[in-house]
């Protein structure tokens, strides 16, 4: 009973975890968009697959507490951003796109903020920390929730002077929701669909907070295969598993999560319609690369680019990526679709990002978004 005690607890800690400084140069973007700019502002908000620096290793989730760290970084910035990733995020691969600088981190408060500011933090939850410190939930969970970013924003725009021009700002809501699927575990009395409503409903919340404070252009992401990460693979059964050889309880939960996110953005739609809300579908770019990942460069899509171990996973909880154990990452990780565990490599990113932006993975499309902006509807 105590080691199946002890297994739930770090499955609980590890799902947690889907879970700056100055930076080289943008290079140039790729050709099919206007090379003008028709959004001059980014605003983004999440967690760790967004976060381009709010977090360091002293401030972020205890299992992955290495992020300021080497290898972090090493691909594209060639140190460490605090990104978790070994570069680019999808953030950064919109901004690229838009023609626009990286987002700094909002709490890298002598930032240049002309281009808009990045809120996510690693480990926030869309739920309220205060719900889980009300339920004795308290171990390693950041206490930031997506209200939180909120609250950042609002207090920026004071310090800034007022809102920007919401005609040409762009608002980009990651995934974000994880986090709070996984803290359940740690209470016998908090149910998968009590947890799942109230999270969507914190970002319904939030998606409603923009659009009352004047935004027209947003892009929500949805949760990602969150049971193909080597850290879920790991700490669940052989037999819990689906046809992309994932955990199918974990990959079920983020699908449940996200049909009820795409049904509040519906109705958030009508009731706003002079904005346009695109809905960024990670779940379905994550499974098409899963389906066939030598058609997209990678030779390894359950593997850790940056962990230890060994084995089909490369990864271990006691010895993850950064720390005194794991100093180097495998010597190509634009082959590899994980980079740590939980997060995933720039080159899975790249690729998430074309499939968003180029290949019908995120509707209303951006080309769609830009003509709109264009037309100023």
């Amino acid at each position: 009973m105590a080691k199946s005690s002890s297994i739930l607890f770090h499955l609980t800690l590890l799902l947690t975890l889907l879970t700056s400084h100055s930076l080289p140069t943008n290079p140039k973007p790729k050709p099919g968009f206007p090379s003008t700019r028709r959004f001059t502002k980014i605003y983004a908000f999440g967690d760790s697959f967004t976060d381009t620096g709010n977090t360091h290793s002293t401030t972020g989730p205890y299992s992955f507490g290495y992020v300021s760290s080497p290898p972090y970084g090493t691909t594209f910035f060639h140190r460490s951003t605090n990104r978790y990733s070994d570069g680019r995020l999808v953030i950064d691969f919109l901004s690229n796109t838009l023609s626009l600088p990286f987002l700094p981190p909002y709490l890298s408060r002598n930032s240049d903020f002309s281009h808009g500011a990045n809120f996510a933090v690693a480990g926030s939850t869309a739920i309220e920390y205060e719900f889980y410190v009300k339920h004795n939930i308290t171990i390693d969970i950041v206490p930031v929730s997506i209200m939180t970013e909120l609250g950042w924003f609002d207090k920026f725009l004071k310090e800034k002077g007022g809102a920007p021009d919401m005609e040409k700002t762009l608002f980009w809501v990651g995934e974000i929701g994880a986090n709070d699927y996984a803290y359940s575990v740690m209470s016998s009395t908090l149910l998968p669909d009590q947890m799942r409503s109230l999270a969507v409903n914190n970002v319904n919340n939030f998606l409603e907070g923009l659009l009352k404070r004047g935004a027209k252009y947003i892009i929500v992401q949805g949760l990602p295969l969150t049971g193909c990460l080597p850290l879920a693979l790991s700490l669940t059964p052989s037999s819990d598993r689906d046809a992309l050889n994932c955990s199918l309880k974990v990959n079920k939960q983020s699908s449940a999560h996200n049909s009820l996110l795409l049904t509040r953005i519906q109705a958030l739609r009508k009731a706003y319609p002079h904005a346009v809300i695109s809905y960024a579908d990670y779940s379905a770019a994550h499974r098409v690369v899963m389906q066939n990942p030598k058609r997209y460069g990678f030779t390894e899509p359950y593997k850790t680019c940056c962990g230890s171990g060994g084995g089909e996973l490369n990864f271990d909880l006691f010895a993850t990526c950064g720390s005194p154990a794991v100093s180097k990452a495998c010597p190509e990780p634009a082959k590899y679709v994980n980079w740590d565990g939980v997060h995933l490599t720039e080159g899975m990113y790249r690729v998430v990002s074309d499939l968003f932006f180029r290949h019908g993975y995120m509707r209303p499309s951006l080309g769609v978004l830009l003509g709109t902006a264009d037309e100023g509807k």
